[in-house]
């Protein structure tokens, strides 16, 4: 199997994430729920994963790390700890689901206002509309890093300049970039940014999290053990424990840690570089195959992401034949981004997403390319 759907989850990680996976499940006790080795043990590792994201993420301190299962808890706890009634947020027609619905929902309930940046036919936006929609309610901008669809990125340090000269927050999803674009929260001007552990940081599924500069307060989303203050009726006041309820997933937070010591040594701009190969050799080879569309943006930076439909044939039947005749694995369908769907007209279609990833190689691409001509003749 031909393995291109990174964008959904990595399949192919390095060999010593699943080994400190089993090594935790073995060694691990409960992060600060005692005093003995074991504990002791989980919770020197947990922090040690803390300082390991403070670093890749340019965040200013280690304890302002919050663990969850994924971005989207992650931006859950962001978007409902953030605002009080009476609040503007922005957001784009890029995002995905777990932006969407939290902020449709407060809106339902009548605790913020939400408007839109829209995009256009080629999922771009123009940064003088984010200007636009400011008002002198607004708390904050909310918008992905890069499309899950298109791999459209976004400028977030413009965006936080923007956000922050009307007194407004900026809160990035980087469930598409951690781990494969720079990020830094301090030089980016970056308020939240929420991730995820299985995707670009290639660690275990049911990890992620959110990186909060000082100075930034996110109500309690979950309440319950923390270890500590244990009389109190109340959730700590203190990050990492205000937001961290119930016992972490000490193991996938192992593996992570283990990732993240890969990305680490090996350096973000290098990974970016081999993903950006590989997504411009596989565009390079469809662009021109005719009855191919491709969709998004190729002129400014992105994530390694090219979706395309072929003719008017349906996306999930393209996908179909690409996993049963071919061995290729990709994503068809909506990807949970319907207004970047509305917005490429590809709402009734679908679209057949291609992502890539530190492990795919260029002789994969090329199998690939050879497969869409051969389902466009």
């Amino acid at each position: 199997m031909i393995y291109l759907d990174n964008a959904a989850t990595t399949l192919h990680k390095p060999p010593q994430v699943a080994q400190a996976v089993f090594s935790a499940m073995h060694t691990m006790g409960n992060c600060a729920r005692g005093t003995h080795k074991e504990a002791l043990d989980a919770a020197r590792g947990v922090y040690a994963a803390r300082e390991k994201l403070a670093a890749l993420f340019g965040c200013p301190r280690a304890d302002h790390v919050i663990f969850t299962c994924n971005a989207t808890e992650a931006l859950n706890i962001a978007l409902n700890g953030l605002f009080a009634p009476g609040d503007h947020v922005i957001t784009t027609d890029l995002e995905h689901n777990s932006v969407l619905r939290p902020l449709y929902r407060l809106e339902a309930e009548g605790k913020i206002s939400l408007s839109f940046v829209p995009a256009n036919a080629d999922g771009c936006i123009a940064y003088e509309d984010f200007e636009r929609l400011m008002t002198s309610r607004t708390r904050a901008v909310v918008c992905t890093h890069a499309s899950n669809l298109t791999g459209n990125a976004l400028d977030i340090s413009r965006i936080a300049s923007i956000a922050h000269r009307h007194g407004a927050l900026c809160v990035i999803d980087a469930s598409q970039t951690a781990g494969c674009l720079p990020i830094n929260m301090e030089t980016m001007g970056l308020d939240v940014v929420c991730f995820t552990g299985h995707k670009g940081l290639m660690g275990p599924q049911g990890t992620g999290g959110l990186c909060i500069r000082p100075g930034v307060e996110i109500a309690s989303f979950k309440v319950g053990g923390t270890g500590v203050q244990s009389y109190s009726r109340t959730q700590p006041e203190a990050y990492p424990t205000r937001l961290e309820a119930g016992t972490l997933n000490g193991h996938g937070i192992a593996g992570l840690g283990a990732a993240l010591d890969f990305i680490l040594e090996t350096g973000v701009s290098a990974i970016h570089a081999k993903e950006k190969a590989l997504m411009e050799h596989f565009y390079t080879g469809v662009r021109e195959i005719p009855g191919v569309t491709v969709y998004g943006d190729f002129t400014h930076e992105r994530a390694a992401i090219v979706s395309l439909n072929i003719r008017e044939y349906d996306s999930g039947e393209v996908a179909d034949a690409l996993s049963q005749e071919y061995a290729i694995a990709t994503r068809p369908g909506a990807h949970c981004a319907p207004r970047m769907h509305y917005a490429l007209g590809t709402q009734e279609q679908g679209a057949v997403r291609f992502s890539f990833a530190y492990y795919n190689t260029e002789d994969e691409v090329d199998t690939a390319i050879a497969a869409v001509k051969e389902l466009a003749q």
